[in-house]
């Protein structure tokens, strides 16, 4: 009934008006069919009921049917509104979409100790993924205007409000993982001409404080200082005894540190780096030494303050989750580990072709938990192997490029920005969600997009592709 109202839809459109994307939809629809064909391997072995209503109502499988079957309905519903609906109540969408973030630490149910989720007979919403939709517009909505420049600061102060608002009131459910993904809406403020250099120092600082969780400050800090040093001798290389200098110091700086002085050398270190740089600014009067020195100042902050809250603020628990990611020695293999190594191994048992839809043993076997939510890309990596697991990797790149394109190509700005937001979002979902199957990112809870099992996040995504196509439909109308 659906599709017939697609085709019923598109088959005849006003002047300024294209067909929908095709190629977009159909990788919707493939990736969506494929999460069910996962979600529903993974019960096979436990059985399910015969029962149709039955089967829909009380399995995970038949609930995400329901829940594509609604998100189809909301794609029909999506084709027919006007495409500047969406810009003219992107506020007020967003405003509710707060409403519901906050209503949820009051009225919402605990799931795993986050108070994210709504629940209404038998099905659970969470307000976190209404919550990026209506963020993504109103980022469009305010970024789109004529008298945004993101080179004044307050423009740059009020874009960034629009995202952190969202962020801090779920991290208070806490749900730390939906809340990180709103850091992909940078995207869109960098192809709006965010300077560059702001994102190279938050990426730098976020660098330094990942490092103070995994090792210990001293030597991050030396060597902080020694890439510094060299900076400002570098400021003066056409004289060619700074080389000769920071290459002894470099020398002298390893042997005591053999000898476990660390403290000495971080002394030493402070001392020629200030000494340096007094001399270039009495030279030339050049900022750039203040600003060195004012790094190595800030740098050396953010390592000591993540490894002294590491050690002394972070339950057992938590420090087990960062542990697992970069410091994987020191874990349990038969427990916080224990998720990851599962992980890596029914992916690696796949091997080229897999081992066949409905065969996979460790799928179901339910060795890895959380399979059909944050681990199911465990499942295609073991039942359809590299091939299998390629495809879909290669499904996923193949739509975030087409968005990307569809993004670039309209010439309404509200909707190039939404665009832009959209493609952010399903990126920084597929390439966490897949890291953390793999080892290569921590685990926070984000879902696969499409494949893993979740109504509110199937429906938030196919709303805003469902969005982004409409308006893209209408790019010639502007």
């Amino acid at each position: 009934m659906t599709l017939l109202l697609f085709k019923n839809t598109f088959a005849v459109l006003p002047h300024g008006q294209r067909n929908i994307d095709w190629l977009t939809f159909s990788l919707y629809l493939a990736l969506t069919l494929i999460g069910i064909m996962m979600i529903y391997t993974v019960g096979y072995k436990q059985g399910y009921p015969d029962a149709m209503l039955e089967f829909l109502t009380t399995t995970p499988v038949g609930k995400q049917i329901i829940w594509f079957g609604i998100s189809l309905i909301a794609f029909g519903i999506v084709s027919l509104i006007d495409w500047k609906f969406w810009s003219t109540f992107a506020y007020p969408i967003y405003a509710f979409s707060l409403l519901l973030l906050i209503s949820v630490l009051f009225l919402g149910t605990t799931i795993k100790g986050a108070t994210s989720w709504f629940i209404f007979g038998g099905f659970s919403f969470q307000p976190s993924e209404l919550a990026k939709l209506g963020t993504c517009l109103a980022l469009a909505a305010y970024l789109s205007s004529y008298d945004t420049n993101l080179k004044e600061w307050s423009h740059q102060l009020t874009a960034a409000g629009l995202v952190l608002v969202p962020m801090l009131l779920i991290l208070l459910q806490p749900d730390a993982g939906s809340a990180l993904t709103f850091l992909s809406f940078s995207f869109a403020l960098y192809r709006k001409g965010w300077p560059a250099p702001f994102f190279v120092i938050v990426l730098s600082f976020a660098a330094l404080f990942i490092m103070g969780l995994a090792l210990e400050p001293m030597p991050v800090i030396l060597a902080l200082l020694a890439l510094a040093i060299l900076v400002l001798c570098m400021r003066f290389w056409r004289k060619r005894y700074w080389l000769g200098f920071y290459l002894i110091g470099i020398a002298s700086g390893y042997y005591y540190l053999q000898q476990g002085m660390a403290t000495q050398v971080l002394w030493a270190g402070l001392a020629a780096l200030l000494l340096l740089a007094l001399v270039i600014w009495l030279q030339d009067a050049s900022i750039m030494p203040l600003g060195i020195l004012a790094s190595v100042a800030i740098g050396s902050l953010i390592i000591f303050s993540s490894n002294y809250a590491f050690h002394n603020y972070l339950k057992p628990h938590q420090q087990d989750r960062i542990n697992v990611w970069l410091n994987p020695e020191k874990c349990d293999p038969q427990g916080s580990l224990y998720n990851v190594l599962q992980s890596k191994m029914a992916i690696s048992s796949g091997g080229l072709q897999g081992k066949g839809f409905l065969h996979g043993n460790l799928t179901q076997g339910n060795f890895v938990p959380e399979q059909i939510t944050d681990f199911i890309f465990t499942t295609i990596g073991e039942e359809q192997g590299f091939i299998g697991s390629f495809s879909v990797l290669a499904m996923f790149l193949l739509l975030l490029l087409r968005m990307l394109q569809i993004a670039e190509r309209q010439r309404s700005d509200f909707s190039r920005w939404f665009g832009y937001g959209v493609a952010g979002l399903l990126f920084t979902h597929f390439f966490v969600n897949v890291g953390m199957t793999m080892g290569l990112m921590p685990i926070i809870g984000i879902p696969l997009p499409f494949i893993s099992k979740g109504g509110s996040s199937l429906i938030g995504f196919s709303l805003m592709i469902a969005i982004l196509l409409k308006m893209d439909r209408h790019r010639y109308s502007i």
